[in-house]
């Protein structure tokens, strides 16, 4: 087993307009594979930057034990670098074809180093990466989003680090190439730490790391495992949260009971006195001492319950937030056989083979459409929307509403806010409604108020969701391009949970198994080069 590891000690760090990210943040991650979640904004990707010196903590340290490699989220490369500059060989190709060519310059020699079979271990890299056979010179603006990130790893593995830091590298990545990159990491052995919403690929981890309330806690065993640890904990908190506040409840019910008791006890004291015919300085004592009693006793009784309160919050701050959608949407019910969608030897782009594609959507159909990079699922998608008109062919929609989610998360006025949006979509809700709905899809109170432009990735895909699963008229045919694309674990789930609640056909674009799986597919259909053909379920799906 390898020795890598990195250490972070008390590290803090804050924007520069002194919003505070980490505060006094200390762990250590050992060799294997370790994958960091958290909610997005909580500072996953900032951290990574701090570990690879990116950023400069504003105090604390980092250490790393071996060689770093770090491929970030968004690759600071120009498109007019070539294959072999972003892969940091170019040198050494050229100091070898100089020699190859007689140049025996003693710069050529320095220049390659131990680095005499560059050229072959780049290619069986490359080659793992589904990159066989790329021209070293090809410029970077020709390849495709998934090629470029698989060259930045190819281009960090070939750094042979011990220590290595990869953000979201399976963004932008088919399935094909999402296999891949999962086989090169299942033979890694030194130290990974991984951020990523793709469960299929956290599953393939040794612990899970959870950025939480600026602490860092660590899970044994893969994404499948945490997971069922997170619920167990939850269990837990919400047994004693009840536990709390019955006896919270007890000990107010006890304090108000020995309140009127000590009241009864004190008029009827003070009828005896009376009756008695007591001297009033001794009366006096006497009530003075009663008073002080039922005071010791109210002030013990204020205790409990001052414990219990104390009790109550602390088990409270063990609960994670329940961020479930929970709808009924019987408006977008689509009837069983009925034709929703149909499309006959549909052209666009010079994408399709002859004669063109054919595609029907009946009923309430779940439908993934899969198919590598570039083969033209979106512009389906368009077709089938009517945003984009076929070149040719027919494509004829049933009478009802059909919406389009792109990746761009277009549809709503950024200026305006999710209340005023989901008015425009649904105007004859009335306001009172609106704002219960909303609620449903987690923005109450002052977030409903907020201009869509401010919200995260997470936050724009469910106002979006409350828009145009609510609209009138509902959609009764929902098309998804990549909808988890940046979007943080929890985000995921609120959208798998909506798209529970929706009773319309839907056809969606995504290489993330895991969620095709969770949102109930039952057709799968597979685009590949110019053809659309229907496919067998995934491995493990039952769909």
């Amino acid at each position: 087993m390898s020795e890598a590891h990195l250490v972070c000690s008390d590290l803090s760090f804050s924007w520069p307009d002194d919003t505070p990210v980490f505060d006094g943040l200390s762990f250590t991650v050992g060799a294997g594979r370790t994958g960091l979640v958290a909610p997005n904004g909580t500072g996953k990707s900032t951290l990574l930057k701090l570990i690879a010196g990116e950023h400069r903590p504003r105090s604390g340290s980092v250490s790393v034990r071996g060689t770093l490699g770090y491929l970030p989220q968004t690759l600071p490369l120009a498109g007019d670098l070539t294959v072999a500059e972003v892969l940091g060989i170019d040198a050494v190709i050229r100091a070898l074809d100089a020699i190859e060519s007689g140049d025996a310059s003693e710069e050529h020699f320095a220049a390659i180093g131990n680095d005499w079979d560059i050229e072959e271990r780049t290619r069986a890299q490359l080659d793992r990466l589904g990159l066989a056979g790329l021209d070293f010179g090809r410029p970077l603006h020709t390849l495709s989003g998934g090629q470029v990130i698989s060259l930045g790893l190819a281009a960090q593995l070939l750094k042979r680090p011990d220590v290595l830091l990869l953000d979201e590298p399976t963004n932008n990545l088919d399935q094909d190439a999402r296999r891949r990159l999962y086989s090169v990491l299942e033979a890694w052995n030194g130290c990974l730490l991984l951020v990523s919403h793709d469960r299929a690929l956290l599953d393939r981890m040794d612990r899970i790391a959870e950025l939480d309330r600026g602490e860092l806690r660590t899970y044994g065993g893969d994404f499948t495992a945490y997971e069922a640890a997170v619920r167990a904990e939850q269990e837990v908190a919400e047994k004693n949260v009840r536990n709390a506040e019955q006896e919270l409840k007890r000990e107010k019910r006890e304090m108000q009971q020995a309140r009127e008791r000590a009241e009864r006890r004190a008029s009827n004291a003070a009828r005896n006195l009376k009756n008695a015919g007591l001297p009033r300085i001794f009366a006096g004592n006497m009530k003075r001492g009663a008073q002080e009693s039922a005071g010791k006793a109210g002030q013990t009784h204020a205790a409990r319950v001052s414990d219990a309160r104390a009790r109550l919050d602390e088990a409270g701050r063990a609960l994670r937030d329940d961020q479930r959608i929970s709808l009924q949407l019987p408006g977008t019910n689509v009837p069983a056989g009925r034709t929703v969608f149909l499309g006959e030897r549909l052209q666009a782009r010079g994408l399709f083979a002859e004669p063109g594609i054919d595609l029907t959507v009946r009923g309430p159909e779940r439908i993934a459409l899969t198919g590598p990079n570039g083969a033209g699922k979106s512009t389906l998608l368009r077709l089938i929307s009517g945003e984009l008109e076929p070149d040719g062919g027919t494509a004829r929609r049933a009478d009802g509403r059909v919406a389009y989610l792109s990746q761009r998360l277009d549809l709503l006025d950024l200026e305006r806010t999710v209340a005023e949006n989901l008015a425009d979509f649904a105007p004859a809700l009335p306001p009172a409604e609106r704002m219960n709905l909303l609620a449903r899809f987690l923005f109450r109170g002052s977030r409903a108020h907020l201009p869509v432009g401010v919200l995260s990735g997470g936050e724009r895909l469910r106002a979006t969701l409350a828009c145009v699963l609510c609209a009138e008229p509902a959609p009764q045919l929902l098309l998804l391009d990549e909808p988890t694309n940046n979007l943080d674990l929890v985000s995921v789930g609120q959208l798998e949970s909506a798209l529970g609640s929706y009773e319309g056909a839907f056809v969606v674009v995504s290489h993330d198994e895991r969620f095709l799986a969770e949102i109930g597919v039952e057709r799968w259909l597979q685009l590949s080069e110019g053809r659309l053909v229907e496919t067998a379920a995934p491995d493990g799906h039952d769909g």
